[in-house]
């Protein structure tokens, strides 16, 4: 209920005072950790499977309820021209590398989470119909986040390209000046953390499943050696926000740089290397046993996994 009749004045001032807390981070950040490596330890199907069931249809359904909220902001239709009215001269190179990066990084492509979650499905699920399904699902949830939010940007004169801190700026308002919107902001604030808690998740399960399997560690000992360095590079992306704040490295602090590296050049090599493996290293008869499809499909799949998702890659790495 902090947000209720709040200004926009106000939830910034709220968030900038997280931010530049330090103290607060770390312990906040130390117990993000723990229950992240706690679930792990369970397992994916143990633990994971079992959040996952429940928390994201819950999340799913309180971002249809935002949406609806946002359609009587009254700057909704200022809020769609911004989303889908497209200024084709603004695409080039930084562009199409930024949008590819997202697009790795929204799912979980080129860092090994994919492959994990691949290796937990039963035999009888079909790798290509699962894979239309989550990139048609990821692109749904993101378009509706999008119809959310930027229609309440609008309405009270904030940013538009604030970034991640909108989500802690615009929705609050939105919470704080609606009928029951300190339960809808509690229940709202509650799912995203379990959102973020899955992605933690599925980030660190290969680090895990990889010194388990090929160090022949027990998984217990695995995930604290895991989490331990997750939370100390966590430690120093913290103090990017204050202590460090005026310290940077190619214009930018240490966390704005860790996303640039990992989201646009680290995600898109790696997914390149596994299109690479995929078309030209691994078995064709396994690979016609895992997809499962019919002989014109699997041919159109290798013909784009060998030269045309690589080449792509490396064409705007190049530019």
């Amino acid at each position: 209920g902090g947000f209720m009749n709040s200004t926009p004045e106000e939830i910034k001032r709220l968030f900038d005072n997280l931010m530049e807390s330090p103290l607060q981070q770390i312990f906040w950040h130390t117990v993000f950790m723990v229950i992240t490596m706690q679930v792990v330890m369970r397992g994916v199907q143990g633990g994971l499977e079992k959040a996952v069931r429940f928390l994201m249809p819950a999340l799913f359904a309180i971002l249809v309820i935002l949406v609806g909220y946002a359609m009587e902001s009254g700057a909704y239709e200022q809020g769609m021209a911004f989303l889908f009215s497209p200024d084709f001269s603004k695409i080039d190179a930084d562009a199409v590398l930024t949008a590819m990066g997202h697009a790795f990084f929204t799912l979980s492509l080129g860092m090994g989470a994919i492959m994990v979650y691949g290796s937990y499905l039963p035999s009888h699920v079909s790798i290509a119909k699962t894979t239309f399904f989550i990139a048609g699902a990821d692109t749904i949830v993101a378009l509706l986040a999008g119809i959310a939010i930027f229609p309440l940007v609008f309405a009270n004169n904030l940013e538009a390209a604030a970034g991640p801190g909108l989500i802690f700026q615009t929705l609050p308002l939105a919470f704080g000046h609606m009928s029951g919107g300190w339960l809808f902001g509690l229940l709202f604030f509650i799912l995203l953390f379990f959102a973020a808690l899955t992605s933690s998740i599925s980030l660190i399960e290969p680090a895990v499943a990889w010194l388990v399997e090929n160090k022949n560690v027990e998984r217990h000992e695995a995930c604290v050696w895991s989490g331990t360095a997750c939370w100390a590079l966590g430690i120093a992306v913290v103090f990017s926000f204050n202590i460090w704040a005026d310290f940077k490295l190619f214009g930018k602090n240490l966390f704005e740089l860790l996303d640039y590296l990992t989201a646009n050049l680290m995600l898109p090599l790696g997914g390149m290397a596994i299109a690479i493996f995929a078309g030209w290293m691994m078995k064709q008869a396994h690979a016609e046993q895992e997809l499962e499809l019919p002989a014109q499909g699997f041919q159109a799949w290798q013909f784009l996994i060998k030269y045309v998702s690589p080449t792509a890659v490396f064409f705007v790495f190049l530019h």
